[in-house]
């Protein structure tokens, strides 16, 4: 003991204690106050007192967590329920005000085509697997009034036709497909005829073709095709498509055309059914290749 208080160590320790008692008596007189036995051991422990209060409080938060865990956990389930009953509330929403806007559109279409038939609008069950054409299924069938060759639309422009109808569904074709012939007339000319049937190349882009157009045609890119009304299987002047790109048949003798459809055939949701209208020619045993 007697060698550490002579040590080097010591005295260093020594003077810095010293030095900050005298910074701390310094600071406290300065402003002309005393300094009393009392305030002296008040400004040396300050720190301290700081520290452990930080100490105390930390303590008494982990300790009011363990106790009160059970509690913090059933309060936690109970705001995970009330966020999930919110988020089937506002799925909800969402799901009247779309069905709301399928019938303000199929208002609009009636207003628009009062001799049109409709019933209420279709909801898409699903797209045929590895249909490149992208047929598909809707959840109206003979009970809604449907039958095979009905027209099926949006209420942007035609989609296709019902082919296979069941009580309470039906199947779609739509005019991506080959198999399915539209005869359409060019909207701002009136005068420029042709047929519009799919092709694989035109489907995989989600387009269709318009074939057997005159050489001499005034069409050009941009232009609205609509139905022209004379097969009897879709009502005159329903909007099918717009020319995206024009061309000449291989054969030299017709010109042709890439038609991108007023809807997106790929991503329907909801369609509507046109189950009779002005002009519409009843044949149960149409070939849908002839317009």
């Amino acid at each position: 003991m007697r060698e550490f208080l002579k040590s080097t160590r010591f005295k260093v320790l020594a003077a810095f204690i010293a030095f900050l008692v005298g910074i701390m008596i310094y600071a406290l007189t300065k402003g002309g106050y005393s300094l009393s036995g009392v305030s002296f051991i008040n400004t040396i422990t300050k720190p301290f007192r700081f520290v452990s209060n930080s100490v105390a409080m930390k303590v008494e938060s982990i300790g009011d967590k363990l106790q009160n865990s059970d509690d913090y956990y059933e309060e936690n389930q109970q705001l995970k329920k009330q966020i999930s009953e919110l988020n089937k509330q506002l799925a909800g929403y969402d799901e009247m005000k779309t069905e709301l806007e399928q019938l303000r559109k199929l208002v609009v279409i009636k207003d628009e085509h009062p001799d049109y038939v409709i019933p209420q609008p279709a909801e898409v069950l699903g797209y045929t697997a590895n249909d490149p054409f992208h047929s598909f299924t809707i959840d109206r069938g003979y009970a809604d009034d449907v039958k095979p060759y009905c027209p099926v639309a949006t209420a942007e422009g035609l989609v296709g036709i019902t082919i296979e109808v069941s009580e309470h569904s039906s199947l779609v074709r739509t005019i991506l497909s080959p198999d399915l012939s539209v005869a359409v007339v060019c909207a701002s000319t009136n005068a420029d005829f042709g047929i519009i049937e799919g092709t694989v190349l035109a489907a995989a882009d989600g387009n269709t073709k318009l074939s057997h157009l005159s050489l001499s045609n005034k069409v050009k890119k941009g232009d609205m095709m609509v139905t022209s009304g004379n097969s009897g299987l879709f009502p005159k002047g329903y909007a099918v498509g717009t020319v995206k790109e024009m061309g000449v048949e291989t054969s030299g003798l017709s010109a042709c055309a890439e038609i991108e459809p007023c809807s997106d055939i790929t991503r329907l949701s909801t369609v509507f059914v046109i189950t009779d209208f002005n002009g519409k020619e009843e044949r149960a045993d149409a070939d849908t290749n002839l317009p």
